[in-house]
C-alpha cells in the first residue's frame, strides 16, 4: 500500500506557504505505511520536533489495479472517501528546505497519517469533486476547504499519478489541504467533518 500526498493543491493554501502561485502540475510526495494512524487513535508527540502542523484532506481509496489511467475514466477507481490529516514536522522540513535536502522525515514520521473510516460517495449523494470539510481543534474552527476548488482535482490526480507509478487496490491518495494550517500541542484535540459529519477524532498526548 501506498500513501500518496498531493502538495500545495489549494491556492490558498499555497500562498501561505510562500509559492507566488499554484504548481503548474500536481506535485505529490510518498509516506511509508508505518505513518498510518486509524480508529481514532491519539497522536503521540514525537521528540524529535517541537513545531507538528495539522493538516486536514480529503482522501480517496484506489480500488483496482490502473496504470496511465485516462482522466475520463478516473472515476471507475473510486468509489469511497475519507478524511485525513497529514501531520507535518515543519521545524524539520524548514531545515532540509534550508539545506537543499530532501524533505521525506518531517512528513514520513510514525503517525503521520492520520486516517477516518470510508464513505462511499454514494451515501453521501455527492461529487467527490464537490466535497465541503473541516476542522476543530479544541472546538474551534481551524481550516475549512471544498473540493471544488482543488487546484487538480481527484480524477486529475489519479490520472497523473498513474503515469508515473502503478496505482494498486489499497493505495490512499491524500489529495491536498485548504489554508489554515498550524501547529498542534499535547492536550488539543482535532475533529474532523466531511459534509457535517464528524469522521474523525484525534487527541494529542
Amino acid at each position: 500500500m501506498k500513501i500518496l500526498c498531493v502538495a500545495k493543491n489549494y491556492v490558498d493554501h499555497a500562498i501561505e506557504m510562500g509559492a507566488a502561485k499554484p504548481p503548474s502540475e500536481p506535485v505529490f510526495f510518498l509516506k511509508p505505511d508505518s505513518a498510518m494512524l486509524q480508529k481514532n487513535m491519539p497522536f503521540f508527540y514525537p521528540d524529535f520536533s517541537t513545531e507538528i502542523h495539522h493538516e486536514i484532506e480529503v482522501v480517496v481509496r484506489i480500488e483496482k489495479l490502473g496504470k496511465s489511467i485516462e482522466e475520463r475514466f478516473a472515476p471507475k477507481y473510486y468509489t469511497s472517501v475519507a478524511l485525513g490529516i497529514d501531520f507535518t514536522a515543519r521545524d524539520l522540513q524548514a531545515k532540509a528546505k534550508a539545506a537543499g535536502q530532501p524533505w521525506a522525515v518531517s512528513k514520513g514520521f510514525d503517525g503521520s497519517a492520520v486516517l477516518s473510516d470510508f464513505v462511499p460517495l454514494e451515501e453521501l449523494g455527492k461529487d467527490a469533486n464537490n466535497l465541503d470539510f473541516y476542522l476543530l481543534k479544541n472546538g474551534v474552527e481551524v481550516q475549512h476547504g471544498n473540493t471544488n476548488k482543488l487546484v487538480f482535482n481527484i480524477n486529475h490526480l489519479i490520472s497523473n499519478i498513474s503515469k508515473f507509478m502503478t496505482l494498486k487496490t489499497g493505495d490512499l491518495i491524500y489529495t491536498g489541504t485548504p489554508a489554515g494550517v498550524g501547529p498542534v500541542q499535547i492536550g488539543d484535540t482535532l475533529e474532523g467533518f466531511l459534509e457535517g459529519r464528524q469522521l474523525l477524532t484525534c487527541r494529542i498526548k
